[in-house]
């Protein structure tokens, strides 16, 4: 197939120079350990985990999915991204095909993207109710618009300043989170699970951190461009993404439990913040300050999806809509169901992360290369793996199959490799398009930087 073939998306992009590359320190690590120092990724976290298991076993729990994080979702797609240069929409197009690439993993990103959005949108407008302590309902709908359609403005026009302010900013939960669980360690001693179902709490514990780590993980892509070598991408993924969901997760649920044990509070983190006194509503305040900079970067990137995938719509247009359906999610309280979101992004990213993993091994470990128009053994393995991953929302599934598919995220990603692969062997994959900007790979002059 010749390159005259490609869609307009695919010929526009331009691979990320070896010149603009960073040590993992300065980009990889901290954008990615910014994700999980925020306060959507621990709110509800204690709920179903250590109300059915030690804090020990939450640990260990946490220590597991943090690694399966690292290995399953996010490693192959940032080799894609360092080798190449290129960021997901590109890499996604040897797995989904060009045509194929628009919907998955291009659009659907930016879909989801406008869920995370509106929970950032809601956790913030919430939390700022609290530190004011109201509990008006339009009171609620104004600060939420304000937040809503306010950062959205910033995202488009001034995301680079978003973007310096991240490398301090994201540290403030860091700071919180610490107090919080120093405020409740006393009561961690006296806190004992109400429920003893330790493999059900463990599994909710892979279930909830693979959920949230889904999309961030396949975006390790985008984030895999701006690293140098293999050791880059390894070292930004165990500490940014491995290490950071056992600090910020363990230090929230130790702080749960202190709260709870002192004797108060439910297993949401808000509870454990409001236990610290007189200074829970400056925390409140800090902590929604924090998320100004996960709801920035969620516009943002929705709205580059939009604007690449649909050029024929004036990306105005699209962002103001995408923007106005995460503002509704947020004031209709429909985005305060954060498990299961959380779910619904595990099974959305749990097959494509395996579909691409799979491709990334069938091409001994580099990049095939666009593929031409749809790429079925693709988008089977996503439906296949999406089903798995829903499981549990299917109306007449058996109760038994339900309880057997947990970690619904991780049996996703597991159906997408297996399926991808399968289909790959019996020949289902459409040709690779030659195309000149992107072959040889970048990674060729990269691995050759100090």
């Amino acid at each position: 197939m010749s390159e005259a073939s490609l869609p307009e998306y695919v010929l526009a992009s331009a691979p990320n120079p070896p010149g603009n590359r960073k040590p993992w320190y300065k980009n990889t690590a901290p954008s990615y350990a910014g994700i999980f120092l925020w306060v959507g990724f621990y709110l509800q976290l204690a709920d179903g985990t250590i109300s059915q298991m030690g804090l020990s076993l939450a640990i260990i729990a946490l220590v597991v999915a943090g690694l399966l994080c690292f290995g399953l979702y996010y490693y192959a797609p940032a080799m894609l991204g360092m080798q190449t240069g290129l960021p997901l929409y590109i890499v996604g197009t040897s797995t989904f095909g060009t045509r194929g690439g628009y919907l998955m993993p291009g659009l659907l990103m930016g879909l989801l993207q406008l869920g995370w959005f509106a929970v950032a949108t809601y956790v913030s407008t919430d939390f700022i109710m609290k530190g004011l302590h109201q509990t008006s309902g339009i009171l609620f709908i104004v600060i939420a618009l304000a937040w809503a359609y306010g950062f959205a403005f910033v995202a488009i026009k001034g995301i680079s300043y978003v973007a310096r302010a991240a490398q301090f900013v994201n540290w403030v939960p860091l700071v919180m989170i610490i107090i919080v669980a120093i405020a409740t360690l006393g009561g961690v001693s006296n806190f004992d699970p109400p429920e003893h179902h330790p493999v059900r709490g463990f599994a909710t514990v892979l279930e909830i951190v693979i959920g949230f780590t889904a999309a961030a993980g396949a975006a390790g892509a985008d984030f895999g461009i701006n690293n140098r070598s293999r050791e880059d991408i390894v070292r930004g993924g165990l500490v940014g993404i491995a290490l950071a969901i056992v600090v910020a997760g363990g230090l929230s649920l130790l702080s749960v439990a202190g709260a709870i044990g002192k004797g108060g509070g439910s297993y949401n983190y808000a509870d454990a913040i409001a236990s610290v006194g007189d200074l829970a509503p400056v925390m409140f305040f800090l902590f929604a300050a924090a998320s100004i900079v996960p709801t920035c970067f969620c516009a943002f990137i929705a709205s580059n999806s939009f604007g690449t995938m649909l050029p024929r719509i004036p990306k105005t247009v699209s962002t103001l809509v995408g923007v106005t359906v995460g503002a509704l999610l947020a004031v209709t309280h429909v985005a305060q169901n954060l498990i299961g979101f959380f779910v619904i992004v595990g099974a959305s990213f749990g097959p494509i992360c395996g579909a691409m993993t799979a491709d990334y091994l069938l091409a001994r470990k580099c990049w095939s290369g666009p593929r031409e128009g749809i790429n079925w053994a693709g988008y089977i393995a996503w439906a296949l793996g999406f089903v798995v991953g829903i499981l549990n929302h299917i109306p007449g599934v058996p109760a038994a199959w339900v309880a057997a598919d947990r970690p619904a995220p991780l049996y996703a990603f597991v159906v997408g490799f297996v399926v991808y692969w399968v289909l790959a062997k019996a020949g289902l994959r459409p040709p690779v398009i030659a195309h000149s900007q992107m072959t040889p790979p970048v990674s060729q002059t990269v691995a050759k930087m100090p």
